[in-house]
């Protein structure tokens, strides 16, 4: 046990009662007198103003006086420590301490290890240590409930105790704990009365949680018949406390009294304290934050141990926060830079000092969950040097990400900082006075600026130390600024075989690029074993998602939302049901339909809706459709980075969305003609932010359904070609009638076959009017860089003048055969003249129009030879000039224009890094 002289100081001038006061401000207790129990009575008699007996020493040894002459004669029979790999340790925490049963559980771990000696570190109960430390701060404050508080940490342990032992095992450690208790009443006592508790006290006073967890778990041990011996490891461990609430242990002190404690203690399972420890005077201390781990790990290195085992409730370590990223995964190994740099930020693996005893033997630390122990877990050890492995496996070079919120950029900066020596030594002296904590330090080649990351509850102060520091180099124009960029979040990519392998960073700043995310200020070591950036704070979970995903996930991970799930819309679902998994395994490209937005109901989904039964689904959740919320929850509410809109309807209103959402980084395709058919000012509104962006817009089911028309008219732009005329038949409707308006057959006839088929719309007069047609052609002539209007293309209408007015579809196949004459006389006069009737568009680039119209042509023209519902397009260009460029396929159906969006959708996959 340790020394209590700097502790009792503080109580010398307090009085107990009206007749006594402690006197005692030199007194000493050596450390085979403070055992809890000597404690107790040491307290209970100063309260009761008892004067103990004392003992004065010779000058000579300047020993102090001593309180109560205790004195072993132990004969102590020598065994020597042996170290090495036969050695396995185990850490608990306070989760797998949790309970009788988990206690239970955690023994028949330590028992089912075949290591020929164990050393096991427990952590207090789940909760214990909090509870202690709430008792000190009740005392401190004068608080009369710690009273209470104090009864709760005795039944809880009492209660445990009952559960699992029984006999004298159990009467051991209540004897014990009872005289622990006490104690801890006469100590509180004490605080309370003086309001006021040492460091030295409090952390005295929160060991015991570790202590009544070693002393049950052992006698569990004990009763099963193992050779077991708990070792209180303040009469081990020795730390020296420094700076900054850390302390630093002292292995070559520690290391011989290990070797001591076991020469009194011989066997082969050691239940050990964690989180406490003794300074070298014999003061009780802690280890501070994860203090256990800590401990398993010096006394793992002491050991010269085989493994150090840290035992939670999580499998092992994920390459994310499983928080942020729900498909984060089980790192099965980690070398110890890796577990370190991925600690500092932030990362729920070890704290970084936990690495360092183990590191220097090279001793592993497996990371295990107590309660899934078929989990392996993950390793941290040396990296083991394998030269096959596939370097090109991106997972092996970045093991995990890892971030820090709520931090703030400090960027000092001026042209008299270029050359100027002493500068950044000025900067961080003065951030050291403030006592704030620097995450992050970027700085230009120029030396024109200084930036650094500290947290935002210390920036202020931050602030005004350099305006105070640097007043006369600002007043004077040699500093510009001292600028304050607050709600920032650091991002740092963890990964030891970065250093040797091309192109990670690219991949990185790639990804967070094509998510939109911006990058204020980026740091990183020589040793490349991290890349941090900083981002805006409400970018971080997004730009961790961009940048898991594209190391972790498929290389390229698309978030889809469905627009208008009618003919098209469900064709292109079932056609993404059916190669979805296909496109994942041999393609790497994960799409995910998160989303399906109908006019009247919607189905959403926080990983992906299952496409073989989105019907049923949508009928059992589906909720009123809401197209915020809709795009919301696609864009926003999941991990994927990448966000697909995919628009199947005709709706102008929809697409009077598309620019806001490209400017949201929402990728849009569809085969919606309204927005680049409608206004001009629009249409070139959407196609510069397009060309601005890494934001996506696909259009290319607007002209062709499947066919490759606006890719085509691309192709031949960007190569340096120069378009003289589009001309086409773009209505696979029309197509259709054409095809079949022949061998003496009524056009009403024609038109009603083709209703009946399903190549026309619900009212065959919107394919006849020529308006889809017109569409198609402004579309090309905008593509082509004309600027038209719609307005501006002449329409050859093929619904006859009368029935324009007819208030029904019914009404109108009823009283086209009225017409048919007039189609016929067409139809003949093109048959005597050996020529064909087409309804086609024309853009006539050369004189800057276009028009829409029936036409005729030889039987020998490409367009003559057209079947079913074929669409044929003719580009004649500079290149293609005495022979056009024809483009040919089906352009009507839902099966080919959801192929259509189905490609643009593969499109932007490969746009987005997809292997081509």
């Amino acid at each position: 046990m340790a020394s209590l002289s700097a502790s009792l100081s503080h109580f010398s001038r307090i009085s107990l009662n009206s007749n006594t006061s402690l006197q005692h401000e030199n007194i000493k207790i050596p450390e085979s007198q403070c055992h809890p129990f000597l404690l107790s009575h040491r307290f209970n008699s100063l309260r009761k103003g008892i004067t103990l007996p004392q003992r004065r020493e010779s000058p000579s040894t300047g020993i102090r006086a001593s309180l109560i002459d205790v004195s072993l004669d132990l004969t102590v029979e020598e065994n020597r420590l042996s170290k090495g790999e036969s050695w396995s340790v185990h850490k608990f925490g306070g989760t797998c301490m949790g309970s009788s049963q988990r206690i239970k559980n955690v023994a028949d771990i330590v028992l089912n290890d075949d290591s020929e000696r164990k050393l096991v570190v427990v952590s207090a109960m789940s909760k214990v240590t909090d509870m202690m430390y709430e008792l000190i701060t009740k005392a401190q404050s004068r608080d009369d409930s710690y009273i209470s508080s104090l009864e709760a940490v005795l039944e809880k342990h009492s209660s445990t105790a009952h559960d699992m032992l029984d006999g004298d095992n159990l009467a051991i450690f209540l004897s014990k704990l009872h005289e622990d208790i006490n104690n801890l009443k006469a100590m509180l006592r004490a605080i309370y009365i003086a309001g006021h508790v040492t460091e030295s006290f409090a952390d005295f006073v929160v060991g015991h949680g570790e202590l009544w967890s070693a002393q049950m778990l052992s006698l569990v041990m004990r009763k099963n018949g193992t050779d077991c011996k708990w070792m209180d490891t303040r009469e081990v461990l020795i730390v020296h406390p420094t700076g900054s609430n850390q302390v630093d242990p002292d292995y070559l002190e520690s290391e011989q009294k290990l070797e001591k404690w076991y020469s009194r203690n011989p066997c082969k399972v050691i239940i050990a304290t964690g989180f406490i420890a003794s300074t070298p005077k014999n003061i009780p201390t802690t280890l501070k934050r994860d203090g256990s781990d800590f401990s398993a790990a010096i006394m793992g290195s002491l050991l010269r141990a085989g493994q150090v085992t840290i035992w939670t409730d999580v499998d092992g370590v994920y390459s994310a926060d499983p928080r942020k990223v729900s498909e984060a995964v089980i790192l099965k190994t980690l070398s110890y830079q890796e577990a370190w740099e991925m600690s500092y930020f932030g990362a729920n693996v070890l704290h970084p000092r936990t690495i360092i005893p183990v590191m220097k033997y090279g001793i592993p630390i497996l990371i295990r969950n107590i309660f899934n122990l078929s989990a392996p877990g993950t390793k941290i050890c040396h990296p083991a040097v394998n030269d096959n492995e596939d370097m090109a496996n991106l997972q092996n070079l970045v093991k995990g990400f890892a971030t820090i919120d709520n931090l703030a950029l400090v960027n000092v900066e001026g042209t008299g900082m270029a050359g100027v020596p002493g500068t950044a030594s000025a900067i961080f002296s003065a951030v050291k006075d403030v006592g704030a904590n620097v995450i992050m330090i970027s700085q230009a080649s120029s030396e024109h600026s200084v930036c650094f990351a500290v947290p935002e509850t210390e920036v202020k102060a931050v602030a005004e130390a350099l305006q105070s520091r640097f007043r006369q180099a600002l007043d004077n124009g040699r500093l510009s600024q001292v600028a304050i960029i607050p709600n920032c979040s650091i991002l740092a990519a963890v990964g030891q075989k970065m250093a040797s392998t091309p192109g990670v960073s690219a991949t990185l700043f790639n990804a967070l690029a094509k998510a939109s995310i911006n990058v204020r200020a980026i740091a990183q070591g020589c040793s490349e074993y991290n890349i941090t950036v900083v981002v805006k704070r409400e970018d971080c979970i997004k730009a961790l998602r961009a940048v898991h995903s594209r190391f972790y996930l498929s290389r390229t991970t698309i978030a889809m939302g469905i627009i208008g799930p009618g003919l098209i819309g469900s064709t292109l679902l079932d056609q993404l049901r059916d190669q979805t998994s296909v496109l994942k395994e041999e393609f790497n490209i994960d799409l995910r339909v998160m989303g399906i937005l109908g006019s009247k109901s919607m189905l959403l989904s926080h990983g992906g809706i299952d496409l073989a039964s989105w019907k049923e689904l949508r009928e059992e959740r589906g909720e009123v459709a809401n197209l915020e919320k809709f795009v919301q929850h696609v864009h926003g509410n999941h991990f994927i980075p990448n966000t697909a809109l995919v628009d199947c309807t005709a709706d102008p209103a929809i697409a009077g969305h598309y620019y806001d959402w490209l400017c949201k980084g929402i990728h849009v395709i569809t085969p919606n003609k309204k927005a680049n058919s409608g206004p001009l000012d629009q249409y070139l509104k959407l196609r510069a932010l397009q060309r601005q962006s890494y934001t996506h817009y696909f259009y290319e089911a607007t002209v062709g359904a499947g066919l490759p028309i606006v890719s085509t008219l691309r192709g031949l732009l960007e190569t340096g070609d120069k378009i003289l005329q589009i001309e086409g038949i773009f209505s696979g409707t029309l197509s259709y009638i054409f095809n079949n308006f022949k061998d003496g057959r009524a056009f009403s006839e024609v038109v009603g076959e083709a209703k009946e088929a399903g190549f026309t719309e619900p009212d065959p007069r919107d394919d006849l009017s020529g308006t889809d047609v017109a569409r198609k052609v402004i579309i090309l002539a905008r593509e082509s860089g004309l600027k038209l209007e719609l307005s501006n293309i002449p329409v050859e209408s093929l619904v006859p003048e009368p029935l324009r007015v007819c208030a029904s579809a019914q009404e109108f196949m009823q009283q086209l055969p009225k017409f048919d004459p007039e189609f016929a006389k067409k139809q003949e006069g093109a048959e005597n003249a050996g020529e064909v009737l087409r309804y086609v568009g024309v853009v006539d680039v050369t004189n800057k129009k276009g028009f829409v119209e029936l036409r005729r042509y030889k039987k020998d023209h490409p367009f003559a030879q057209l079947s079913g519902s074929d669409n044929i397009i003719a580009f004649t260009t500079r290149r293609y000039k005495n022979q056009p460029l024809i483009v040919r396929g089906p352009g009507a159906g839902a099966q080919v224009t959801a192929g259509g969006i189905f490609s643009d959708i593969l499109r932007l996959a490969s746009y987005l890094g997809a292997p081509s």
